[in-house]
C-alpha cells in the first residue's frame, strides 16, 4: 500500500551519488566523502566572502577618508578595487569548489593522476594556509568575519588532511594500481 522513496536518485546507493567505483575500498570512499564535504566548506566559504566583502568595501571607504578629502583617491578608485576583489573571491571560490568536486569524482573513480593532484593541490593549499596564519601579527582586528573565515581555513585543510591520508592507505594505492591496469 505505501511505496517507500529514496531521495537519493540511485534507489540509496551513496556510491552512485558520489560517482564512486562500488569496488573501490572504503578509505577510498571516506576520502572521496571528505572531498565533498571540502566542496561544501569551500561553497559555505565562498558565500560568507561575498557577504563580508560587503563590509570589506564600507571599511576600505571609511579607512580612506582622509585620502578621499585630500583627493589622493576617488571614490570610484575605491568602488573598483573593492569590486576587484569580490570578483576575484568569486572566481576562485567557485575553482575551489569545482576542484574539490572533480577531485573527488576522478579519485572515487580511481584514477591514479587525480590521487597525485590531490596530493599536489593539497601541498599548495598547505603552504598557503601556513602563509595566512603566519600573516596574523599584533595589530590584526579580531572579527566576528575574521574567527569565521580562520576556522572555515582550518576546517578545510582538516578535511584535506583526512582525505589525503585515506587516499595514500595501502588497501588504497592497491586499488589505484589495479585501475591503472
Amino acid at each position: 500500500m505505501f511505496k517507500t522513496l529514496s531521495p537519493l536518485p540511485s534507489g540509496g546507493r551513496l556510491s552512485a551519488v558520489f560517482g564512486t567505483d562500488p569496488a573501490a575500498p572504503r578509505p577510498v570512499q571516506q576520502a572521496v566523502r571528505f572531498m565533498y564535504a571540502g566542496a561544501g566548506v569551500s561553497a559555505i566559504s565562498l558565500i560568507l566572502s561575498v557577504i563580508f566583502s560587503f563590509s570589506f568595501k564600507s571599511g576600505l571607504i571609511s579607512a580612506n577618508a582622509q585620502n578621499l578629502r585630500d583627493h589622493k583617491v576617488t571614490m570610484s578608485q575605491i568602488t573598483t578595487f573593492a569590486n576587484q576583489e569580490i570578483v576575484s573571491q568569486i572566481v576562485f571560490g567557485i575553482i575551489a569548489v569545482a576542484l574539490w568536486v572533480w577531485m573527488a569524482k576522478m579519485n572515487g573513480a580511481g584514477r591514479g593522476w587525480a590521487r597525485i593532484s590531490s596530493t599536489v593541490f593539497f601541498a599548495l593549499f598547505t603552504i598557503d594556509t601556513f602563509i595566512t596564519i603566519n600573516s596574523i601579527k599584533g595589530g590584526v582586528s579580531v572579527t566576528a568575519s575574521w574567527i569565521l573565515s580562520m576556522a572555515l581555513l582550518l576546517a578545510t585543510w582538516v578535511i584535506g588532511v583526512a582525505a589525503i591520508a585515506l587516499l595514500w592507505r595501502p588497501v588504497s594505492t592497491a586499488y589505484f594500481k589495479s585501475q591503472a591496469r
